[in-house]
């Protein structure tokens, strides 16, 4: 008798069970007007990471490291990464020393033009001229491969400190312009040989 009771006990609770989860599962309709009703922050991220790092190669070569704390990646009609905490750039030579670092309290990448910005104490070091650059506002086109800012830029170099209302560069920092340059300069003179 206890085994009748224990086996029919035990198929009731089966019965039960069956019949909530059947119940759940047919009182689920995806109602599409109910679905449009939800508010969908496009400010909401798609993606986030954390202690984010990439590495942009061509041809199988290393050229950049980024690095950032946190990533937030936005996928609406103008996709963009957002770096709230801030971010940092290694540039390798074909040996993959560092040649030249970036860093950004806060940084930006638009997906569809290609274009980076980065602000907030923006500290740009070639370790190969031995030359840094402040600023306050970056932006990298990566689509024509240049380099730029219009706010107040700062150079230190070995000639000493320029300071200028912008810049224009290439990517690599091979070819720079100050805009309004002014500062102390060090000019070495050679001297003349004796006749």
């Amino acid at each position: 008798m206890n085994n009748i009771t224990t086996h029919i006990s035990g198929t009731f609770t089966r019965i039960i069970a069956a019949t909530c989860i059947a119940a759940m599962i047919f009182s689920c309709k995806n109602d599409m007007k109910t679905i449009a009703t939800f508010n969908i922050d496009e400010n909401t991220p798609a993606e986030t990471a954390r202690e984010f790092e990439m590495l942009y190669s061509d041809s199988g070569r290393v050229l950049i490291k980024l690095q950032a704390e946190s990533l937030r990646r936005f996928a609406n009609d103008n996709p963009y990464i957002e770096f709230p905490e801030g971010i940092k750039l290694y540039f390798f030579d074909s040996l993959m020393n560092v040649k030249a670092a970036l860093s950004a309290e806060y940084g930006i990448s638009w997906e569809k033009t290609k274009i980076m910005e980065v602000k907030t104490n923006v500290v740009v070091n070639d370790f190969e001229k031995d030359e840094t650059i402040n600023t306050e506002h970056l932006i990298w086109d990566q689509h024509d491969r240049r380099i730029y800012s219009d706010v107040f830029v700062k150079r230190t170099g070995p000639d000493g400190v320029i300071y200028g209302d912008g810049f224009d560069a290439d990517e690599r920092f091979k070819s720079f312009t100050l805009r309004n340059p002014r500062g102390v300069f060090t000019i070495n003179e050679s001297k003349s040989p004796e006749k």
